[in-house]
C-alpha cells in the first residue's frame, strides 16, 4: 500500500502537488523540486508529456522524485500508448517502486511540440482505470494471468467540474470510479460556488464515500497568465473578479498567494474535500509558503 493511500484511509487531509519533467535527459531541476517540497507533501505527481510537449518520461521522474525523499505519483496518458505499452511501463513502474498511478487522456498532440505525431487513443481513460483494476487482480487486460504478485496500484483519476455539461461532469466521475479509480484529482479550482455545486451533486451519489477526491487549486502569478487562462484554456473559469484583484495588488504574486491560502481554508469547509491538489505551473517554489500560510502543516 503506497504512504498516500494510507494516510487517506487513516482520515488525514493530504498534500499533493506536481512538477514537470524536464526537455531533455538531466534530472538535477526535478530533484531540487522534489528536495524543496519533501518536507511540505505528502506525494508529488510528475506530469506525462504534458500539453503534449515531449519531456523525461514521467516513470523515471517519479523514480528521482522518490530518490529524493517524497512518494511519486506517475501521471500516464492514453495518448501516447497503446495497451501493449501501458501495461509494460505500468509493470515497470511497480518494479521500480512506484505505487501510485493517474490515469488521464491526455492533452491532444496538435497543441504540442510535435503537431502532426500519430496519437493513439488505443483505449480511453476510463477503460485504462478498468484494465489497472484487471492488474490488480492478477490478470493483464486481455484476462491472460500474470506471473508472480500482481502490482497494487493506488489508482487514480482526474475530473473537472468546469467543462459543460455540468451535470456529465458528476456521471463521468462516477464511471471512473466504478472502474476502479479511488482518488481523484480535481481540474485548477477558481470558482468556488460552482464546485460546490459539483461537490453536492457528488455527495447526492455518495461518489466522497468510493473515492477520495483531492481539490486542484493553482496560484496565477500576473495578470497575464489568468487572462490568457481564460481566454485559451479550456474547461477552466477564471472569474473576471481574480484578473481585477491582481490588477488592483501591489504586488501580483503576492496577491496569487493569499489567494490560493483562501480557495484552500473554503475547500477545508466542503464535505467531501479529502485533500488539496497544489499545480503551481513553473512555480514550484511557492508551494511550501502556500502551505504554511494555509496551516496545512
Amino acid at each position: 500500500m503506497s504512504r498516500l493511500q494510507q494516510l487517506l484511509e487513516a482520515g488525514r487531509f493530504v498534500v499533493t502537488a506536481e512538477v514537470g519533467p524536464p526537455k531533455g535527459a538531466d534530472a538535477s531541476t526535478i530533484r531540487h523540486h522534489a528536495e524543496l517540497l519533501a518536507p511540505y507533501v505528502d506525494a508529488l505527481n510528475v506530469t506525462d508529456n504534458q500539453t503534449a510537449i515531449c519531456r523525461l518520461s514521467s516513470i523515471a521522474g517519479a523514480f528521482h522524485v522518490q530518490a529524493a525523499g517524497v512518494e511519486g505519483v506517475v501521471q500516464m496518458t492514453v495518448r501516447d500508448r497503446n495497451r501493449i505499452a501501458l501495461q509494460s511501463d505500468l509493470l515497470g513502474a511497480w518494479s521500480l517502486g512506484l505505487k501510485n498511478v493517474l490515469c488521464l487522456s491526455g492533452d491532444h498532440q496538435t497543441f504540442g511540440n510535435h503537431p502532426t505525431a500519430a496519437n493513439v487513443y488505443d483505449i480511453d481513460s476510463i477503460q485504462f482505470i478498468r484494465g489497472l483494476q484487471r492488474l490488480r487482480e492478477g490478470k493483464f487486460f486481455n484476462g491472460e494471468p500474470l506471473h508472480g504478485e500482481p502490482p497494487q496500484f493506488f489508482v487514480g483519476a482526474v475530473a473537472n467540474p468546469f467543462a459543460d455539461p455540468f451535470e456529465y461532469r458528476v456521471l463521468r466521475l462516477e464511471k471512473k470510479i466504478r472502474a476502479g479509480a479511488r482518488f481523484i484529482q480535481t481540474q485548477s479550482i477558481f470558482d468556488l460556488e460552482r464546485f460546490d455545486r459539483f461537490m453536492q451533486l457528488v455527495r447526492q451519489r455518495g461518489l466522497h464515500e468510493q473515492a477520495f477526491i483531492l481539490a486542484g487549486v493553482t496560484p496565477v502569478k500576473s495578470v497575464r497568465m489568468a487572462e490568457y487562462m481564460q481566454k485559451n484554456v479550456s474547461g477552466m473559469i477564471v472569474p473576471d473578479a481574480l484578473i481585477q484583484r491582481l490588477k488592483q495588488a501591489e504586488n501580483p504574486k503576492q496577491e496569487a498567494v493569499q489567494v490560493v491560502v483562501e480557495q484552500i481554508q473554503a475547500l477545508r469547509q466542503i464535505p467531501g474535500v479529502r485533500g488539496v491538489h497544489i499545480m503551481a505551473v513553473a512555480w514550484e517554489e511557492v508551494v511550501p509558503e502556500i502551505i504554511i500560510q494555509s496551516g496545512l502543516r
